[in-house]
Formats: structure tokens, C-alpha cells, sequence
């Protein structure tokens, strides 16, 4: 029976849907490989693509009536210079270079740079990184309307390169023109999760989440050096966090990244927040059908950390091998999982609770779980929050997110452990414990005379009042 389709590995995996990946066929694949979440990336494609791609998605989720999380990412302000004259030059290590308002095409002494915010925040001395940060600048001087640098790093630019400024918080908004119209179409069929770009503090997440008005949770994409400046405030606002490595990687020095990594995922641990690695995981596989050492040991690396979800970007959208990418993701985290470890790694991050009520219960349920031999712990959820919580103690058995609500279901798609079930409301304690057993046992849980640890807030239908806890036998 399709609906018994079930995870054996706790940590999600989020698969770009793009080119290599838009017929229905490779799409039911990769859900049947291993996809929990598939991701829309704005960044390219056309508004029909990406309604095409979703109804795809919802037909495929009827089909084996399992609830599939989308995030819709949104490209954020690309800055780039203009153009040059032959299309491309060569910038000599040492020689002076000049980024200007002059919109004519440049040439190997100047090129338009259509900031003019850029040339207003940056000071003598600030690095420039172009093209991905293959090329590095140093501002010597300024005026109104140009830069003068110096090529630290020389090499070819051409038309329409990136440029990252590690240095400057610009007064820049994380949401352009582009990003709204695409918000609002992604937010009008009934996506899950916003992945916001280039977020540099708190009041930008705060402007998403006013827009998504409760229809989709943020998901900020953490990629700059000032972003990490202001983790707490930008953790406090969100409803999930995605380790953005690509832009991050070009900013920060490749050393801090594996640092950053884990700090970000520490944030969102201790805050129960879903936080996604991604970037460059398996990229080796756009092209080969099987990883490099060094990436499959990254992606380890993430399970380690207690990521919820590990993220394929070009692998899955444009590469040649999107099937096995996905397939030898679930390989590498369920191999990861089976690990003793592994278990004593996530059994020594956990966070103390937070001293009220439902985190009591979140950590009840675990030590329970664990001291009976639990088969599952189901938590009825009409937000999210309660499996949420669960989900944070990282027990060492799977969770049921019971809900009422599809949007819920959906959403926990992207959260450790979490099996959602759609289901009815109940009234009693009686009936959740009735409901949580004939659940289990359904979705291949709980065999007959079994134990489960079942978690609710009473009265029931009221959302954020964990408070309840019973062990029931199937």
C-alpha cells in the first residue's frame, strides 16, 4: 500500500527541482529514492515552470498519500557589475581598477558597477570579491559616483559577474521587486517554507514573515559574515534556518565555514528551529554517478551535527545523475544513523529544556521512550509545536506528528524523525490514545502488544498547550 511509504533514517533530505527533474516520472523517483522536501528554486525559471513542478508535487502526494514539504527560494539582491566590451577581460594581480556609475561597457581599467549603495558603504581598505570570489579587489579610493581598487587576486571577469562585499552591511532589503512577485505567487498555490536570501538582520526575516502572514514559515538562508553578527536576533524571528555554504563560502574565509556550520546548527537546536545544510554536498555528482570521498564524509559530517535536513541543489535540478544523488544521500544518512556513534554524538548535544510545560514533556516522553523500549512517540499537533519540541530531544525512536491539518503535516516534512499523519480531531485523551495505536500499528510502527509514548495538550483543539503524556500498549 502506497501510504505505508515510511523513512528508516531520521535526518530529511531536500531535493532542487529543475530541469533534470521535471517529469513526473524522475519526480516519483526521487520522492521513492528518498525526498522529503522538494525545493523551488527562483533563481531561475518561469512562474508556469514552478506551478507546473508543484502540481506535479501534489499529484504525487495524493498518489502515495504522504505529505511532501516545498520551499519556495527566492533569489534575493544579486549584485553584479555590467558589462564589458568583448564580453570578458583579464585583470592583472596589482593593477588598478575602477568600478563606476558609468553604465557604458567597460574594458581592463573600468567597469560599471550599478550600486551605487556599494560605492556609498564601503570604506578605504574593504575587500571586494567578484565572480564567485575568484577575484579579490581592495577599495583605495573613493568618490561619489567610483571606486578605485587594487586587483589583489587577477583573473577573467565577464558580463554580469557576482559581487560580495564580506565587509559592509548594506543598506540593502533582503526582498527585491522580483522576490515579492515570486512571494506572492508561491505564497497563493500553498508552499510551505519561503527560503529568504541575502538576510543580513532580524527586521528582514520580520518583513517575511509579516508578507507570509502564518500561509508559509521563513526559512532564512544564513550567507553572510553579518548575518552571523546577529544569529540570536535572527534566530528569535525565524521559523527555520538553512546553512547557505555557496554565498558563505565566498564571503567568509573556507576555514570558518565548518565552525559556522555547527554553531548555526547549535542555534537552531537549542531553539527546536528546523535547520537544513546545504551547498555543494555531493556536487561531484552533477557529472559522475557516484560521490568524492571528501563529500560523502560531508554529508556525515551533518547527520553528526544533528542537521535536520541535508540539502541537493544542482545535483538534483540540472545534474545528470539525480536519481542516485538522492539514493546515495539516504544511503550515507542511514549508514550514519545505524552508528553507535553516532547516537552517543546526538545523545550529548541535547539541549536543556526550556522551563515550561511542553518542553517538560518533550524530555518526559524521550526518557520514557527510551527507559519501555517505546516503539514511537506520537505527539498531536495542530501547529507543528508540539512534534517540534519532540523532535528536539532527538530520540532514539521515531515521531508521529499527528495532525489535523495537511499544511502542518507538510511542513514537519522538513523536521528530524517526524512521520507526519494527517488525521482527524479528537476530544479525549481516550480517543488520542485509541488513535495513536491504531496509527502505529497502520503505518508499520507498532506491532500488536507493543508500547507507545503518547504526548497531547489538553483540552484538545488548542494549539501550544502540551501538558499530557501516556504510555499506551498497541
Amino acid at each position: 500500500m502506497a501510504s505505508r511509504l515510511r523513512r528508516h533514517r531520521r535526518t530529511k533530505i531536500v531535493a532542487t527541482i529543475g530541469p533534470a527533474s521535471s517529469t513526473p516520472e524522475m519526480l516519483a523517483q526521487l520522492f521513492e529514492t528518498g525526498a522529503d522536501v522538494f525545493r523551488l528554486n527562483f533563481s531561475h525559471g518561469t512562474h508556469e515552470d514552478h506551478l507546473a513542478r508543484l502540481q506535479l508535487i501534489r499529484a504525487l502526494e495524493r498518489k502515495f498519500d504522504r505529505p511532501i514539504g516545498i520551499l519556495a527560494d527566492v533569489q534575493g539582491p544579486k549584485l553584479r557589475v555590467g558589462q564589458f566590451r568583448g564580453g570578458r577581460v583579464q585583470l592583472q594581480a596589482g593593477a588598478e581598477f575602477q568600478l563606476d556609475l558609468n553604465p557604458a561597457p567597460g574594458d581592463t581599467r573600468r567597469v560599471n558597477l550599478p550600486h551605487p549603495e556599494i560605492i556609498a558603504a564601503a570604506s578605504i581598505g574593504a575587500t571586494l570579491l567578484l565572480d564567485d570570489g575568484k577575484l579579490r579587489l581592495r577599495v583605495l579610493r573613493k568618490r561619489e559616483d567610483q571606486l578605485l581598487t587594487e586587483v589583489v587576486t587577477g583573473g577573467p571577469l565577464s558580463d554580469r559577474k557576482g559581487v560580495n562585499v564580506p565587509d559592509v552591511v548594506l543598506p540593502i532589503p533582503a526582498l527585491t521587486k522580483k522576490d515579492r512577485a515570486d512571494l506572492a505567487f508561491a505564497l497563493e498555490h500553498g508552499i510551505d517554507y519561503i527560503g529568504l536570501s541575502f538576510v543580513q538582520r532580524a527586521a528582514d526575516v520580520l518583513e517575511a514573515k509579516e508578507i507570509a502572514a502564518g500561509r508559509a514559515l521563513v526559512m532564512t538562508k544564513m550567507e553572510k559574515p553579518q548575518a552571523l553578527d546577529n544569529l540570536d536576533e535572527i534566530m528569535d524571528a525565524t521559523d527555520a534556518v538553512m546553512v547557505a555554504r555557496g554565498d558563505l563560502g565566498v564571503e567568509l574565509p573556507p576555514e570558518e565555514v565548518p565552525i559556522v556550520q555547527k554553531r548555526i546548527i547549535r542555534a537552531a537546536q537549542q531553539r527546536g528551529l528546523p535547520v537544513v545544510v546545504a551547498t555543494q554536498m555531493l556536487e561531484s555528482m552533477i557529472s559522475a554517478p557516484a560521490p568524492t570521498r571528501a563529500e560523502a564524509s560531508d554529508v556525515a559530517t551533518a547527520v553528526f551535527d544533528g542537521a535536520d535536513a541535508v540539502m541537493l541543489s544542482a545535483e538534483s535540478a540540472a545534474g545528470q545523475y539525480p536519481r542516485e544523488a538522492v539514493n546515495m544521500m539516504d544511503r550515507i544518512v542511514a549508514r550514519v544513523e545505524r552508528d553507535d556513534d553516532w547516537r552517543r554524538t546526538i545523545d550529548a548535544k541535547r539541549p536543556d529544556p526550556e522551563p515550561h510545560s511542553a518542553d517538560a514533556i518533550a524530555r518526559a516522553a524521550e526518557q520514557v521512550a527510551h527507559t519501555i523500549g517505546a516503539r514511537a512517540i506520537v505527539a498531536f499537533t495542530s501547529s507543528g509545536a508540539s512534534a517540534l519540541r519532540v523532535a528536539r530531544e532527538r530520540p532514539d525512536c521515531p515521531v508521529i506528528g499527528l495532525t489535523p491539518s495537511l499544511d502542518t503535516a507538510r511542513r514537519l516534512a522538513a523536521v528530524w524523525g517526524v512521520h507526519a499523519v494527517v488525521a482527524q480531531d479528537v476530544g479525549s485523551m481516550t480517543e488520542a490514545v485509541a488513535l495513536s495505536a491504531k496509527v502505529a500499528r497502520q503505518e508499520g510502527f507498532a506491532q500488536p502488544g507493543e508500547e507507545i509514548v503518547v504526548v497531547a495538550g489538553v483540552p484538545f483543539g488548542q494549539s501550544g498547550t502540551t501538558n499530557a503524556l501516556r504510555v499506551a500498549r498497541v
